[in-house]
């Protein structure tokens, strides 16, 4: 029979999560970049921008 103590930290080992976490992070991370630069370079964002770069420029 085995030993109640083996059992309950081969259930509890955390060792990993943080690793675990950190590439989902990363991932989240990615993501959010690549959604914000389909944002920024989208055709009405950009003429956006551009007139208020170009009105700023003029004054």
């Amino acid at each position: 029979m085995a030993d109640s103590g083996v059992i309950d930290t081969v259930l509890h080992d955390d060792r990993g999560m943080s690793t675990i976490e950190y590439a989902l992070g990363c991932v989240a991370a990615a993501a959010l970049g690549a959604l914000l630069y389909m944002v920024v370079t989208s055709d009405a964002v950009e003429s956006a921008l551009t007139a208020i770069f170009q009105r700023a420029l003029d004054e």
